[in-house]
């Protein structure tokens, strides 16, 4: 492996930027992609995640200050006002690189990608940055506004939010979605302990805590689990812990039919067949064949021969079963992804109010369309990764609304781990998870069974 140069560096930090803003790409998996070219030195893997992660968390902040800078009008390609926002970003929040350091290469990327007069331009407004600092937020008096700018949330959003939360809720989230959450681990139960696991981790170094959602779930505090020979081997996946909360609640048993309506990439497909200790049913269904792919590799690598994995429309399994097939049914809907924005923060910039709409809409057929196919007395779980009530709550009672032989089961909420039975977010129609709780993700779900 070459070591590369500091330039080098923030080149390479520069067009994994410009990629995830021209091409929508999801930023985890263009760095993680980045980290197995294996051009980048372990040393500088840090420094390339903050940055990237950084830039684009704190986007319009960064479009904040650098409009004091820059004329109104002023034309410039993308690359150079990446490159102002990713040495903004560096300059006010990063405390590693002297300011110097990084003015010298920005004006260094300018010269090489662009001509003489753009790297006059940069260095000019870097150094206006540097020599009177950024304006400060507090002067903007509307509170969705400053709290749009301070969080880098777009304005729509923060006002959406605050028709459903308090302020202060919006406020916290918001700033939430700001951090970085430490990583997950699931355990493959049939191959090792929660306690083993957790034992050879901290003997490589690593720190790390047991989760309160699943008795299967370990949190990683420190230490790249990507490296490991428990995670090549399959001793262990990666799994958010909302996201197990998923199985623990679906209480199933071994020798059950399970479906599992909308499976990609199969993180609770295959958590579901270890707690039927890989005995019983579950079929799992995407709409897109490729991703089904995907749940085939994580089955495979945690050696699990239940699930049988096909390309479906959630909202067409009704010609693929019979009513009543199923013990226990799991609808982990598309939704609008807005409780994962810590892990994927390039999401709030992309989503519209109308999208939501449109979801919250599809989320309501295929419940309509799933429902017929479990068994009496079977359980339902419909789950989001998002913190929107009109896919979550709303969606729940309009289902509710047109159902006689449907009820959220009550014995839901007791069933919670402990930690979360006094969760803020509890309300009689399930659980909403905020992402700022437990370092995990916006998640919400409620259990319903047939009557």
């Amino acid at each position: 492996m070459n070591n590369m140069t500091a330039y080098q560096l923030r080149n390479t930090i520069l067009d994994l930027l410009l990629r995830i803003e021209k091409d929508s790409g999801f930023s985890h998996l263009l760095i993680d992609n980045e980290m197995k070219s294996k051009r980048i030195a372990p040393k500088d893997e840090g420094l390339l995640t903050e940055v990237v992660y950084g830039t684009i968390q704190r986007k319009m902040t960064l479009d904040y200050y650098l409009d004091n800078f820059v004329k109104k009008n002023k034309k410039m390609d993308a690359w150079v006002r990446m490159l102002l926002r990713m040495s903004v970003y560096q300059m006010v929040y990063l405390d590693k690189v002297p300011d110097h350091a990084i003015i010298h290469e920005a004006v260094e990327i300018a010269k090489q990608r662009g001509h003489k007069g753009i790297s006059s331009f940069v260095n000019g407004v870097l150094r206006n940055i540097q020599r009177h600092g950024v304006p400060d937020t507090k002067e903007i008096t509307d509170d969705a506004k400053r709290l749009s700018i301070e969080t880098s949330h777009p304005e729509w959003l923060v006002k959406r939010w605050m028709t459903m939360y308090d302020y202060e809720t919006v406020k916290t989230m918001c700033e939430a979605n700001l951090t970085r959450k430490p990583i997950s681990i699931r355990i493959q139960p049939m191959k090792i302990t929660r306690e083993k696991a957790m034992r050879m981790l901290e003997d490589l170094g690593f720190e790390t805590r047991a989760s309160l959602f699943s008795e299967q779930g370990i949190i990683v505090e420190k230490g790249n689990i990507l490296h490991t020979e428990l995670f090549r081997k399959g001793y262990v996946t990666i799994q958010d812990q909302s996201s197990m909360l998923v199985a623990e609640m679906l209480e199933v048993e071994p020798g059950m039919k399970v479906l599992d309506a909308c499976s990609a990439p199969g993180g609770k497909a295959t958590h579901i067949a270890e707690k039927m200790q890989n005995e019983g049913q579950i079929h799992a269904y995407d709409l897109h064949k490729k991703k089904v792919r995907l749940i085939d590799e994580k089955a495979a690598q945690l050696n699990l021969t239940i699930i049988d994995a096909n390309p479906g429309d959630a909202r067409k399994l009704g010609e693929l079963h019979e009513d009543a097939s199923f013990d226990r049914i799991l609808i982990d809907a598309p939704c609008s992804g807005l409780g994962v924005i810590r892990g994927k923060p390039e999401i709030k910039y992309h989503k519209k109010e109308e999208d939501i709409k449109r979801l919250a809409e599809i989320q309501l057929e295929i419940l309509e369309h799933v429902a017929p196919l479990l068994k009496k007395d079977g359980l339902l779980i419909y789950s989001t990764c998002t913190v929107d009530t009109a896919e979550n709550e709303k969606v729940v009672q309009n289902f509710l609304a047109n159902q006689t032989d449907f009820q959220i089961d009550e014995s839901f909420f007791g069933t919670l781990p402990n930690e979360l039975k006094r969760a803020p977010g509890i309300t009689r129609n399930g659980l909403q998870l905020f992402p700022e709780y437990d370092g995990t993700d916006g998640f919400f779900l409620t259990r319903l069974k047939k009557i």
